[in-house]
C-alpha cells in the first residue's frame, strides 16, 4: 500500500474510532469504548511509523515511542478496576520522550519566556484541583512539570524553526495540555456532561499532529 493511502486510511481510522467512542462514552455499549480508544491511538502510531522523516530517524523514533507510551496509558485509564496512577505513569514517559525529540536539534531553553504563560494557567488550576487530589497530589505535580515542560519544548520548537510541521506541533501540544486540564477537573473537581467529548476529541488531534509532524518540514 502507497504511504499517502496508508496515511489516509489511517488517519480515517482514527477520525472514526474517535467518534465511535465519544458516541459509546455516552450510549453505550460498553465495550465499544475499550475498543476505539486504543484503536483511534494505534492507527495514529501506524500513521507514523512508515513515514519518511524529515526530521531524522531519531525524532521519528521519539514520536513513535511516545505513542506507543501513550497507548499504554490510554488501556490503564479506561479499565473498569482503578488505574490512574499507572496510566498518569505512562502518560508521563510519553511527555518525557516527546520533550526530547521536540528539543532534537534546536537550543535547550529557547524562549525562556514562553513559560510564562503556561505557569500562569497551570498554577490556578492546581490550586482549585489540590483539595480532591488527596494522595496523588506529588504525582500530579511531577507530571504538571512534565506536561509543562513538554509544551514549552514544542513552542519553543516552532518559535526556532517557524515551519508548518513545528506549527503544528506547537498547536497539538497545547491541545494535550487543555485535554489533561479537562479530564483532570471531570475527575478530581466536578464531572460535567460534555468531558467525554472534548477530552478524547482534544487528545485525538493532539497526538495527530505529532504523528504527522514526522513526515512535515
Amino acid at each position: 500500500m502507497p504511504l499517502f493511502t496508508l496515511g489516509l486510511t489511517s488517519a480515517a481510522v482514527a477520525a472514526l474510532a474517535t467518534g465511535l467512542h465519544i458516541r459509546a462514552e455516552y450510549r453505550g455499549p460498553r465495550w465499544q469504548v475499550y475498543i476505539c480508544k486504543p484503536l483511534a491511538t494505534t492507527a495514529l502510531l501506524v500513521l507514523a511509523v512508515p513515514s519518511l522523516s524529515v526530521h531524522g530517524p531519531r525524532y521519528q523514533l521519539l514520536i513513535i515511542l511516545g505513542l506507543a507510551f501513550s497507548l499504554m496509558g490510554d488501556i490503564l485509564l479506561m479499565l473498569p478496576r482503578d488505574r490512574f496512577l499507572p496510566g498518569l505513569v505512562s502518560f508521563l514517559f510519553a511527555h518525557i520522550v516527546y520533550s526530547v525529540a521536540f528539543t532534537s536539534g534546536i537550543p535547550l531553553g529557547t524562549a525562556p519566556w514562553l513559560l510564562l504563560p503556561l505557569l500562569a494557567a497551570t498554577a490556578p488550576l492546581l490550586r482549585l484541583l489540590w483539595p480532591g487530589l488527596g494522595r496523588l497530589r506529588v504525582p500530579v505535580l511531577i507530571y504538571s512539570a512534565a506536561i509543562i515542560f513538554m509544551v514549552w519544548s514544542a513552542w519553543g520548537r516552532g518559535w526556532h524553526l517557524q515551519t508548518l510541521g513545528t506549527a503544528l506541533v506547537a498547536g497539538g501540544a497545547t491541545l494535550f495540555m487543555i485535554s489533561d486540564a479537562l479530564l483532570a477537573l471531570n475527575r478530581f473537581q466536578r464531572p460535567f456532561h460534555s468531558a467525554q467529548a472534548l477530552i478524547m476529541t482534544s487528545y485525538v488531534a493532539a497526538q495527530a499532529t505529532f504523528a504527522l509532524s514526522v513526515g512535515l518540514i
